[in-house]
């Protein structure tokens, strides 16, 4: 049957006006962001992004993550300042580990309706992140897409670049026996595990806003994620690094083998850091295995960093100084025979 009606892409549910107007909330954040070596950014068809020269045989290293179910929690608190922060956090971690210093990161915002508020709360916390890193964001993506996601709900993804010098990768060939395992503190579950976490709120019926340990319930659980790079980059300019493990999905002991050499196992000894009251609380609540526990959340280290043993000392002062909570937990040694290269005893 034809109309004489007159349709618009507004009726069909998109909102093009809504979106420049997100763009133009955004660019102050943007902006704070901006490295030398941004030729354009914000605003074009593509982002242009100059090598800095400091880098003698550039080796680009790429990440891409997102926030998980932890957007959920951000859903039902109507909290979205932080999770941003998250995003960037997940990239530029999982980046560094190989000595890459991130350059640049773009997001992806995908939602129903567009929410210019909302989105502009989300976008500022990945302005946050990427100032805490230290990269720029030199752009992204907002689509609106009607029908996709449940009114108030939307979803994203963030991808970082970063540049490492060829010599200078750190791939974990040269760890041995006898190095020793730095844990570097994480600021609480970070952005994994949370569909447990979720589950346990659920059956356990605790109030967001009850206090929890001298801090609002729902702020220990919405903590973002820890960004480490600054204070790690410090490090590999002083030291020599051997293997870093960002402790993401799959805890410690399935992330710390991931930077292994065949024949070797990292001894780690859970009572070198207390587990935080978080984790306490999950692990009754869920009355949940110490295997299971450290395969599946941080548990209270979300990075662990290997160095040779005559460098442990320093290593870990440099971190403390740059603002680093570290502990020693544990060290290299021959694999044994149907042992796993990560235990945790």
């Amino acid at each position: 049957m034809s109309t004489n009606t007159s349709i618009t892409y507004r009726d069909a549910g998109v909102d093009i006006e809504a979106g420049d107007a997100l763009v133009e909330q955004i660019k102050p954040f943007a902006k704070r962001t901006m490295r030398p070596e941004v030729l354009a950014g914000i605003g074009g068809f593509g982002s242009l992004f100059e090598m800095p020269k400091k880098f003698k045989n550039p080796v680009l290293v790429s990440g891409t993550d997102g926030v998980g179910t932890k957007l959920k929690l951000a859903f039902e608190l109507n909290k979205h300042d932080t999770v941003g922060i998250d995003l960037v956090a997940m990239s530029v971690n999982d980046i560094l580990v190989q000595g890459a210093e991130p350059l640049f990161f773009l997001d992806y915002f995908a939602c129903g309706k567009l929410e210019v508020g909302t989105a502009a709360q989300v976008i500022k916390g990945i302005a946050e992140g990427c100032e805490q890193s230290g990269c720029a964001l030199v752009g992204g993506e907002t689509a609106e897409m009607p029908g996709m996601y449940p009114a108030g709900e939307y979803d994203l993804a963030g991808f970082a670049v970063g540049c490492v010098d060829k010599a200078n990768i750190i791939n974990g060939t040269t760890i041995a026996v006898g190095d020793v395992l730095l844990g570097l503190a994480s600021s609480g579950a970070h952005s994994n595990g949370y569909s447990l976490i979720r589950k346990l709120i659920t059956n356990s019926g605790i109030d967001f806003e009850s206090d929890f340990h001298g801090r609002k319930f729902k702020d220990v659980v919405m903590a973002p994620t820890k960004i480490y790079v600054k204070s790690l980059l410090k490090l590999i300019e002083t030291l020599p690094v051997k293997g870093m493990a960002h402790i993401t999905g799959g805890g410690i002991t399935e992330n710390v083998p991931r930077v292994l050499p065949a024949g070797l196992t990292a001894e780690i000894s859970k009572t070198s850091w207390a587990l935080p009251p978080l984790f306490q609380w999950l692990q009754t609540q869920g009355n949940i295995a110490d295997i299971e526990m450290y395969k599946t959340f941080n548990c209270g280290i979300g990075m662990v960093v290997i160095v040779a043993k005559e460098h442990a000392v320093v290593a870990q002062k440099l971190l403390q100084d740059a603002g680093e909570t570290v502990y020693e937990i544990g060290h290299i040694r021959a694999q044994n025979a149907g042992v796993a290269p990560a235990v945790v005893i």
